[in-house]
């Protein structure tokens, strides 16, 4: 569920972790968005296509949240190893200044006229006394400069702060989020498992039939031949996941949901996606459906919660939902909303 790796320490504190903070609070907000309009008690089947699809578009808002996440802990480390930098640079030149400071009182406290009047070496007086006019401004400047680092110090300090609690607080509506939908695909399962056998038989057919859309025509298992060497190892990799189970926000190789599936499949092929349907369906140059080639991503519904991958003659793999593994169903399954070549 995304990259928990160091990044690089910068030269200064990222400034953009508040503009991710607030992109984060906005998808936090979202994810309590979801509708949860009722059904008709008559129709259990439309009640679980329902929950399903609720569910789906709810996914894909806690993978945005969980990424964008991933990218703001990352830059609060950064901050944070900025922070210790800057404390030792602190330290350091605190030191600098008590070396400055020791040197000054040895040079003693006297008057310089008097200083100069009881010297038995006036030059060597005279050259003592530049040295230490350069030790008291170079104090001087040493001074104005540590108390400008420790202003910026305290400054990154409570900005990372601030940026961690709303971290901790976006990450907990999150979860919370998260068990909410998990209790709606609960409910789905029950009600699906409520269906007699041949009405559960009757939906799965119908959710793999196309259900009716009609399609322009479509090029055949042919076409995978024709497409780029990167695209063909995508397929390849979606159909090495075959008969893995749907999982609720996760992005292999175990298990998938839809727009982990087509993530994970172009990174074996070297190409790193959004975590997102919505995302992905701008990862690319958009084509016509007509024009689909194996490899391209084919997103459904108008606010483009689910995605699939088009492997040719028809067919998408995709990660449907829980309790149906990743495989071949036709491209018309659902409204397709655009079709993009990565």
């Amino acid at each position: 569920m995304g990259s928990h790796r160091r990044l690089a320490p910068s030269p200064g504190p990222d400034r953009g972790t508040t503009v991710a903070v607030g992109l984060l609070s906005v998808a936090a907000a979202a994810l309590g968005a979801v509708p949860a309009t009722a059904t008709p008690h008559g129709d259990p089947k439309a009640e679980v296509d329902r929950l399903y699809a609720e569910a789906e578009r709810a996914t894909e808002a806690y993978n945005e949240a969980d990424e964008r996440a991933d990218a703001l802990r990352e830059r609060v480390n950064t901050a944070q190893d900025e922070i210790a930098r800057q404390q030792e640079h602190v330290n350091d030149m605190r030191e600098s200044l008590g070396s400055l400071a020791g040197a000054q009182y040895r040079s003693g406290g006297l008057d310089p006229s008097l200083a100069l009047l009881f010297s038995d070496d006036p030059e060597d007086y005279l050259e003592r006394a530049s040295v230490l006019d350069r030790l008291t401004a170079r104090r001087a400047g040493e001074l104005k400069r540590l108390g400008e680092a420790v202003r910026t110090l305290d400054q990154d300090r409570a900005e990372t702060s601030r940026t961690l609690g709303e971290l901790d607080r976006s990450r907990k509506a999150a979860a919370a989020h998260k068990r909410t939908v998990e209790r709606k695909l609960a409910r789905a399962r029950r009600l699906l498992a409520s269906l007699p056998d041949a009405e559960r038989a009757a939906r799965e057919r119908a959710a793999r039939s196309g259900r009716g859309t009609e399609l322009p025509g479509l090029p055949g298992p042919d076409g995978a031949t024709a497409v780029s060497g990167r695209a063909a190892a995508a397929v390849a990799a979606a159909r090495s996941a075959l008969g893995r189970p749907y999982v609720w926000g996760a992005n292999g190789p175990s298990g998938f949901d839809c727009s982990g599936l087509t993530q994970w499949s172009y990174a074996q092929a070297g190409i790193a996606l959004p975590r997102t349907s919505q995302a992905q369906r701008h990862a690319g140059t958009r084509v016509p459906l007509s024009r689909a080639r194996p490899g391209d991503l084919v997103v459904y519904r108008a606010d483009a919660s689910h995605v699939g991958m088009y492997a040719g003659n028809g067919q998408v793999i995709h990660a449907p939902y829980p309790g149906a593994p990743v495989r071949y169903d036709p491209v018309g399954m659902m409204p397709v909303s655009s079709v993009t070549r990565i």
